[in-house]
């Protein structure tokens, strides 16, 4: 089990070959990080089997108390609790930590006591990731 950079090693129908009127940032932005490899600035976690699993956007990146995290990682562990079909997070100006994971979660209609949900979100991501990625804020939407 190993996570890291996806990078693809060959080319594919539709891949973009420039940016136009500058290709050179179209070279840097894709091919400087990993030479001879197109790199798609998503996150990767790839299993032993050899199955893989995208963890996100890897410049969607927050710094809370000096821990840097994907909210795609606060996402998905959200995302494991049977009321809650759909999760996004979002980081925020915090005075002490820098910056704050805010929430946006859908329930499911017949939710009725959305505090318990909410407190066990953050137990889950609590114990998924850490007590620093736990979300200051949740709000509860009708869609995202």
């Amino acid at each position: 089990d190993v996570s890291g950079a996806l990078c693809i090693a060959q080319p594919w129908p539709g891949m973009a070959r420039t940016i136009y009127g500058d290709h050179q940032r179209f070279v840097d932005a894709y091919f400087k990080a990993y030479p001879g490899y197109y790199f798609t600035g998503d996150g990767a976690y790839r299993t032993k089997k050899g199955y893989y699993q995208i963890t996100g956007r890897m410049d969607d990146v927050i710094n809370i108390s000096g821990h840097r995290l994907g909210t795609a990682e606060i996402e998905d562990a959200m995302a494991d609790h049977p009321e809650v079909p759909e999760t996004a997070v979002i980081g925020y100006p915090h005075k002490i930590k820098g910056e704050g994971a805010f929430a946006f979660i859908v329930v499911k209609e017949q939710t009725a006591h959305i505090d318990r949900v909410k407190e066990e979100l953050k137990t889950i991501v609590a114990s998924k990731i850490a007590k620093y990625a736990v979300p200051d804020h949740i709000l509860v939407s009708g869609r995202l």
